[in-house]
């Protein structure tokens, strides 16, 4: 109990900071063995209070060069509100909300957030298409084969390379690649709902996961969330 009050003391010291803009976007904050010995803290309580303003946007971590205050503690606009659960009378599917993102998909007079994608002017296109062409050329079937089942081994042994967090303990055998993140939330639900079960989820919500559901023949339960602290556990809880 003493480790969490410790961690949340060094956590809320360092928000006040920022919020009095004493601490700046872009400011670097102590290493964690400096904050450490500044707070005479054990570094596991330092890492804890450095996650926790993870957690609320207001640092973010650099591999290699520390933890610095993010643009994000900078905002100035309010945050949204929660939702609020209303039973509707209007019967909408999944596919109408589908149509309408997917609609608008071709339009210029709106940024689109309903997508997960970049915007074309953040990446570095010349460089993506010289180092497919390379890829392509490396490989004897110019990349058409299709790959093992569980995925590509070179992805999968990269991937295992970071278990080393993990104390090692996972190989390229123990992981399966997925045709993006979609494809991963179906084998979850299907692994562990059946027809008919309710499914929790956040509201708002990618839209699809609400087609997910209803293709496996789940019911999905919506939960109010906030933009910070996340799903309403008391929501989650009744």
């Amino acid at each position: 109990m003493l480790k969490d009050v410790l961690y949340l003391k060094i956590a809320n010291s360092v928000t006040e900071q920022i919020k009095s803009e004493t601490l700046q976007f872009g400011d670097r904050l102590p290493s964690l063995r400096s904050a450490q010995k500044l707070y005479n803290v054990s570094l596991n309580t330092v890492k804890q209070a450095y996650m926790e303003l993870e957690s609320r946007s207001l640092v973010e971590s650099r591999p290699k060069y520390g933890y610095y205050v993010s643009q994000t503690s900078q905002r100035k606009l309010a945050l949204p509100s929660v939702a609020k659960m209303k039973v509707s009378e209007e019967k909408n599917s999944p596919e109408d909300l589908i149509g309408k993102v997917f609609g608008a998909i071709g339009g210029t007079d709106m940024t689109q957030f309903a997508l997960g994608i970049p915007g074309k002017s953040l990446l570095p296109v010349a460089k993506m298409k010289k180092c497919m062409i390379e890829v392509i050329k490396r490989k004897s079937d110019s990349g058409t084969n299709y790959e093992p089942v569980q995925g590509s081994v070179g992805l999968r042994r990269e991937i295992a390379k970071w278990s080393i967090v993990m104390e090692g303990r996972i190989t390229e055998d123990d992981l399966v690649i997925t045709s993006g993140a979609m494809n991963g939330v179906y084998h979850c639900l299907m692994a562990v709902t059946q027809p008919g079960d309710y499914v929790a989820v956040e509201s708002p919500v990618y839209f699809g996961i609400l087609q997910a559901i209803q293709l496996l023949g789940l019911k999905a339960v919506e939960i109010p969330t906030h933009p910070i602290t996340g799903i309403d556990l008391d929501a989650l809880k009744r």
